[in-house]
């Protein structure tokens, strides 16, 4: 403060004056002044506090509304594949890490568990290439069914499904193939695994009778069977663990639903955010409005994404 004071008063010195009395300032103190008027410069510069500073413009408050909504309706969906369905619903290419600060910037409040809600319960309870994997699953009253998954590799469709009770032999297997892919043009390859039950000889048979070659993953890599293994797992995660089922029809009934919604409208990273229809060549649905959309609910509201009014 005393060197503010005598700073100020050598303003109302003369002149001629100045440098006889410029010795009771220091060259350090000099220094000093000099260094806090830098530090001074760049926080006005750089500091959060100023306003008015040009910068990009962040998200549209209706596009943070529709990204909350999508989040609080679909509590497992991550923030890419939330940023892909944005993008596939409205058109507005949004980044993950966007959809990560919006999150993040507003948290939604955490439900009573990680299942479905009772009323969802309630109401569920009334190309060329193909990969087939088989899967156990039980029903409400613990009865096992075996489930036949038959894919696209090239478009990560579901083909169809195959169910059957347990202990199933190699007619069986037969069946449920023949199940999944009725009324389809068949393709010229089928991908299996080397579990046992694919290597029934009315299970060849009929792979030859339908003029289908048969290709083997590689032994105990289940990372040369990807697609189809991610597909059961999804399965498992995203739906049969959220839900009941009573007997065959009942389960068949429910995956019919789910194949529904993964084709036309679940969006996949693997395929860029589009859906599996798209890639087949089908024509996307127009882009909804943001200022103006509906929802639309799959699997008895288990699932719901954004739609065009």
């Amino acid at each position: 403060m005393d060197r503010i004071l005598l700073g100020l008063g050598a303003m109302l010195v003369a002149p001629q004056r100045v440098l006889k009395i410029a010795v009771a300032v220091r060259p350090a103190t000099l220094l000093r002044f000099h260094r806090a008027l830098i530090r001074r410069k760049y926080q006005w510069l750089f500091s959060s506090s100023t306003r008015g500073r040009p910068g990009p413009k962040g998200p549209s408050k209706a596009l943070i509304a529709a990204i909350l909504e999508i989040k609080r309706l679909n509590p497992r969906f991550g923030c890419p594949r939330i940023a892909q369905q944005i993008s596939h619903a409205f058109g507005v290419e949004v980044d993950k890490d966007v959809v990560r600060r919006i999150l993040a910037n507003h948290p939604l409040p955490r439900s009573g568990g990680s299942g479905p809600s009772w009323l969802s319960a309630i109401a569920d309870a009334r190309d060329s290439l193909w990969s087939v994997d088989l899967f156990r699953c039980e029903s409400i009253l613990l009865k096992s069914f075996w489930v036949m998954v038959v894919m696209d590799v090239f478009s990560r469709r579901i083909i169809g499904f195959g169910v059957e009770p347990a202990h199933i032999d190699g007619v069986s297997v037969c069946r449920m193939f023949n199940e999944a892919w009725c009324g389809q043009p068949l393709a010229k390859r089928l991908s299996s695994d080397h579990d046992p039950l694919f290597r029934f000889h009315r299970w060849r048979a009929n792979l030859r009778v339908l003029d289908i070659e048969e290709i083997k993953s590689v032994p105990f890599a289940p990372r040369s069977h990807p697609f189809v293994e991610r597909l059961i797992g999804t399965l498992r995660r995203e739906y049969l663990d959220q839900t009941f089922f009573w007997n065959r029809l009942d389960l068949r009934r429910k995956l019919n639903r789910f194949a529904t919604y993964y084709n036309q409208r679940r969006v996949h990273a693997g395929l860029s955010g589009r859906t599996p229809v798209e890639r087949c060549g089908a024509t996307a649905d127009q882009p909804a409005n943001l200022d103006h959309y509906a929802w639309r609910s799959d699997c008895s509201g288990l699932f719901h994404t954004p739609t065009a009014a």
